[in-house]
């Protein structure tokens, strides 16, 4: 009876040995391949799409993206206006090997109002899709100046999925998250509604809300509580959330995107690869403003 019971226990012992050793190589191959497929899923793109206010065309950020350019190389511009009926037209291109390009997303309609920024983050949505799937890129920054930095936030809770895409960085400048109001208590129902889906931001995600103030009041336009009040948003949401607050020449509202701070705060945070090698601009499209981008129109 003893010897059988042992006989049972090495039996046991046997069976689950060679369980572990025929399991082992497959949980290794397992994990080398999930590790493998995440190397993999980072595109070698990530580029930084920025979107303007309203009332501004797509040709916002011409100022900003020449001064970037002029510090660094490489870096093409794609320009986007998507129109009420969700068509998009096209101002020049992103060069071939180009990592980390510009692509402006402005609107047909670029009226203010909340009702308008929501279907501006709608609008922003099919564009984000159609660019995606064209140039197969899973990660991005991006940065919104005033009410570009609300369609960014209302796109990230609404439409936004990690699944499909990564977003690393936002950097918004001047944005108005409670509006007009310059008292945060007041709370406007733009607000609250960013308040209330918060949960959906990506927890990785780092943001850096930048304010103006041309006066001890704000920029201007917007009150810096407005601007502050994204803390209410982004903070224990997401991984990274600084305040920057800038002052001095160019710190009115319109000015921001072209002030001095502003821009090597960009640079610092949000250009990666400040000069890539190997990228080809279409012939034609340099001048003296940069690499293909024409004089500010709006």
């Amino acid at each position: 009876m003893i010897k059988a019971k042992w006989r049972k226990i090495l039996l046991v012992i046997v069976v689950i040995g060679a369980i572990v050793g025929i399991s082992w190589p497959a949980v290794y191959w397992m994990h080398a391949n999930v590790s493998e497929a995440k190397v993999v899923h980072n595109s070698r793109m990530e580029p930084i799409i920025l979107i303007p206010g309203s009332s501004a065309t797509q040709n916002r950020f011409n100022t900003l993206i020449t001064e970037l350019n002029q510090r660094t190389s490489g870096h093409s511009l794609l320009k986007i206006t998507v129109k009420t009926d969700g068509s998009l037209t096209y101002t020049g291109s992103i060069a071939a090997r180009d990592n980390e390009p510009y692509i402006v997303v402005a609107f047909q309609n670029n009226a203010d109002g909340y009702n308008n920024i929501k279907k501006q983050a709608e609008w922003f949505n099919i564009a984000f899709k159609k660019l995606a799937s064209t140039y197969h890129f899973n990660r991005f920054r991006g940065i919104g100046h005033s009410n570009g930095g609300l369609i960014f936030t209302l796109f990230l809770e609404k439409y936004y999925s990690s699944d499909d895409v990564s977003m690393t960085r936002l950097m918004t400048i001047g944005t108005p998250y409670n509006l007009e109001e310059s008292n945060d208590s007041n709370r406007t129902q733009m607000l609250q509604d960013m308040i209330d889906s918060r949960t959906k931001l990506p927890s990785s995600l780092t943001v850096f809300s930048l304010a103006g103030t041309e006066n001890l009041d704000g920029d201007g336009t917007v009150p810096i509580a407005s601007v502050l009040a994204g803390k209410y948003i982004f903070q224990t949401q997401v991984e990274h959330y600084t305040q920057i607050t800038v002052s001095g020449d160019d710190a009115s509202h319109s000015d921001l995107p072209q002030n001095r701070q502003i821009i090597n705060y960009i640079s610092e945070y949000m250009v990666n690869q400040p000069n890539q090698s190997g990228t080809r601009i279409q012939p034609g499209t340099q001048n003296q403003h940069g690499n293909g981008v024409p004089p500010a129109n709006e």
